[in-house]
């Protein structure tokens, strides 16, 4: 599989397919560890920080990041965490771009 940090998120249309089960499992192979699958519609990622603003500053990276690619995560920030969320709102499910985002998460220096 290509390097997922170093392609681009292109935009899908409604009714664009979602990924069948086997395909997620080979992408979720080439994230990080930490990524997990939720009933194979979502990933999600917990991130742990010393305190608020540093949570806070890896947010901006992340929502900086999402507007770049125009492919936007469900973000949760608390003291000292962040939980990431991704999935294609428009089709309901794991899309390719999902990883690519996850991916690209992955390389922010924390």
């Amino acid at each position: 599989m290509a390097d997922l940090a170093s392609k681009k998120c292109i935009p899908c249309s409604v009714g664009a397919p979602t990924l069948e089960p086997e395909e997620i499992k080979e992408y979720h192979s080439s994230l990080k560890d930490g990524w997990e699958i939720i009933d194979n519609l979502k990933l999600r990622r917990s991130f742990k920080f010393k305190d608020f603003k540093e949570a806070l500053d890896f947010t901006n990276k992340v929502g900086n990041m999402a507007e770049e690619e125009g492919h936007h995560p469900d973000i949760y920030l608390s003291w000292g965490k962040v939980v990431i969320e991704l999935w294609t709102h428009k089709i309901g499910g794991l899309h390719e771009n999902d990883f690519i985002l996850a991916a690209k998460i992955d390389e922010i220096d924390i």
